[in-house]
């Protein structure tokens, strides 16, 4: 039995799928985004044009009236001018069921993000979990019903995913190595259905992609729309997923595929290196 099916309508936090109809997400308004310090490839590549940051501004809030446009309670967490990446809200934290899992974060520059998560948790009165001293980020956990695939990464270690089985001892977590130049494993896969994942195949070698073609047909993702975070999709329920307009390719598959496609530019965004999922912490979705 799907997970999903035993949780009550009134409740305001569950996440069992990467896929059910998302209701309550929180993100942040990127105020303060730039790069000060290159901490993954995609910002290499444009530190020296650096970010628009009015441009960018512009674009989330595109992103959010779609969001809000589709269904979903969008909640802002507070910007803070010491924490560029802070838009990035799935990398600090993760819905795993009907608990908030806290990231520890991979990067210096990153540290103090999760203290703003953690304090609007303790508002609303949440049940989470701090996975303190094990470095882990959310951009690394993918969640289909039962299954947790855990991307062993430069930001999240074998020991941060023990101690997540631990705690979720109600799921499997399973680790997925995958090439140590790719930011996280939503970079480089994505679950769309209980069926049906994106995939950008270079990233892992043959026994992680038996795996991963053992439980989902896979749509490829070519090297270029990769690096355009062709995987990083959100999918909103109803097989609706919001997608980079600029990964033409992709799109065209998941419309052969039957999904609706809502295209929205945050190519500014993309810059630092992380795209919609990216861009979005799932509290509660529903089927």
């Amino acid at each position: 039995m799907h997970l999903t099916a035993i949780r009550k309508p009134e409740e305001t936090l569950a996440c069992f799928s990467e896929y059910d109809s998302l209701k309550r997400v929180l993100v942040c308004e990127p105020h303060y985004m730039r790069i000060t310090e290159v901490i993954n490839e995609t910002q290499r590549h444009y530190a020296n044009e650096n970010i628009n940051g009015k441009l960018a501004a512009e674009q989330h809030r595109q992103f959010v009236r779609a969001l809000t446009e589709n269904g979903a309670e969008v909640i802002k967490l507070q910007p803070d001018e010491r924490y560029p990446e802070q838009v990035f809200t799935r990398d600090i934290g993760f819905t795993i069921g009907k608990t908030v899992f806290v990231s520890e974060m991979g990067q210096d520059i990153r540290k103090g993000e999760e203290t703003v998560l953690r304090e609007w948790l303790d508002v609303q009165g949440y049940p989470m979990v701090s996975l303190n001293d094990h470095r882990i980020e959310g951009g690394d956990v993918i969640i289909d019903c039962t299954t947790i695939f855990a991307g062993v990464s430069g930001r999240t270690c074998m020991s941060a995913i023990e101690k997540l089985q631990a705690e979720a001892p109600a799921f499997q977590v399973i680790p997925v190595p995958f090439k140590e130049k790719y930011l996280h494993l939503d970079c480089v896969f994505n679950v769309l259905s209980e069926k049906e994942a994106l995939v950008y195949k270079p990233a892992f070698e043959e026994k992680e992609l038996a795996m991963l073609k053992n439980r989902y047909t896979l749509i490829e993702i070519n090297e270029s729309e990769q690096f355009t975070m062709g995987t990083n999709v959100l999918s909103i329920g109803n097989r609706t997923v919001i997608s980079l307009p600029v990964n033409k390719e992709v799109n065209s598959k998941l419309r052969e595929k039957g999904f609706n496609v809502i295209e929205v530019d945050i190519s500014e965004i993309i810059k630092s290196g992380g795209s919609f999922r990216c861009c979005t912490m799932p509290i509660l979705r529903t089927v």
